[in-house]
């Protein structure tokens, strides 16, 4: 948790609304595998991470609510009786969101200034819309005693995000951001919202994040085709979602649907399996067996599933080159965005600085890399 980013925002609150705020820290995620599976009703293993956003909060008496992206240097004002989505692709899309659905389940909030600060790198699919979401919903739910559980705040905004944003999101995000652990992963069913945490000893390895600083205009549209054709390969065998199918089941309907469709849910039914036997490897503490089905994750990912782009596959070739990474695959929704990569500890400064150099000879342009731990999920900073 960044203390800089806590002070920055209650000295500015303070400052501007001239009261003691409530501060509330809500994280950016990870996902280790276990990609697109989560609107399948599948399994998924994301953790929180050591980036995130820091909100301040607290009741306003002047008639109207005020909220302040500190990173954006925007404000605005707005009252609750007259809530709407503003312009696509609006930050304040997230907290009208997020109230909106407070109100529609009869909960009772008063106007409420906040300002918010985060160091999650945009477009790095580390979630930082569900931290927003969740610092919103955490927060009202605090000021306003609401007594919202954690599942009814993760649905509120995941809601939010559907309702309000536009993007047809699974529950992955909002939770991985209110319920992570320090040292540990989630095991997320996606059908009952149940996870089991596992706690990961990196011994002499770490994780880091290479974003390819690239978003192609694909992702929504895509993202939507791929949902529907899961949907509707699911509908055709009889099945609730694609979690309920087997490789045998799919190829019952090999002449109905379309051959890259059937990679599709073949990559769906295959990616889901592989978040089971990353569970055993974890609780073995076998790190190779983990790299192993991280880099075959991103193969399904990019000739099966098709969200890859040349970037993040340039990143992942990288990677392959090295001993000392034990795996490397996209992350997130795909066409952009960041590669994980499995790294032993001494050769992770040197990877990535090769990475970077041979990434930049090739696309002309900066790659940036993260080094991230695991971490708490969204709480109160007292």
């Amino acid at each position: 948790m960044s203390e800089a980013l806590i002070k920055d925002v209650k000295t500015t609150f303070i400052k501007t609304f001239k009261v003691e705020p409530i501060l509330i820290y809500s994280p950016g995620r990870i996902n280790i595998i276990g990609e697109h599976t989560d609107y399948n009703d599948g399994y998924v293993f994301p953790a929180a991470v050591d980036k995130g956003i820091a909100a301040a909060i607290q009741k306003s008496d002047n008639g109207h609510c005020t909220a302040i992206a500190l990173d954006l240097d925007s404000t605005i004002e707005f009252e609750l009786d007259k809530l709407s989505p503003s312009k696509e692709g609006s930050w304040e899309n997230y907290v009208f969101g997020v109230v909106a659905e407070i109100q529609n389940r009869n909960k009772v909030v008063g106007d409420f200034n906040i300002i918010f600060k985060g160091n999650i790198p945009g477009g790095a699919g580390m979630s930082s819309s569900a931290a927003l979401e969740n610092s919103v919903v955490f927060g009202l739910n605090e000021l306003f005693e609401l007594g919202l559980s954690k599942e009814e705040m993760i649905l509120i905004s995941q809601k939010a995000e559907h309702n309000y944003v536009g993007v047809n999101c699974g529950i992955m995000d909002q939770y991985a951001s209110m319920f992570g652990i320090k040292d540990h992963a989630l095991h997320l069913d996606c059908r009952t919202i149940k996870s089991k945490p596992y706690k990961i000893d990196f011994k002499d390895h770490q994780l880091i994040l290479i974003n390819t600083n690239v978003k192609h205009s694909l992702s929504d549209s895509a993202y939507n085709d791929r949902r529907s054709a899961c949907e509707s390969i699911a509908e055709l065998l009889g099945v609730k979602a694609l979690r309920d199918a087997t490789e045998a089941d799919l190829d019952t309907v090999i002449d109905k649907v379309t051959p890259a469709n059937y990679q599709k849910a073949l990559y769906i039914i295959q990616e889901i399996a592989r978040t089971e036997k990353a569970a055993k490897a974890i609780k073995k503490g076998d790190l190779e067996t983990l790299g192993s089905l991280i880099y075959q994750s991103h193969m399904g990912l990019s000739t099966q599933y098709k969200v890859s782009c040349e970037e993040l596959d340039f990143l992942v070739e990288q990677a392959k080159k090295n001993k000392h990474v034990l795996g490397a695959r996209m992350m997130g929704g795909g066409f952009g965005g960041c590669t994980i990569n499995l790294i032993s500890k001494s050769e992770a400064k040197a990877f990535a600085e090769t990475a970077s150099k041979a990434y930049r000879k090739k696309f002309g342009k900066e790659c940036s890399v993260y080094f991230i731990q695991l971490s708490n999920g969204t709480h109160v900073v007292k």
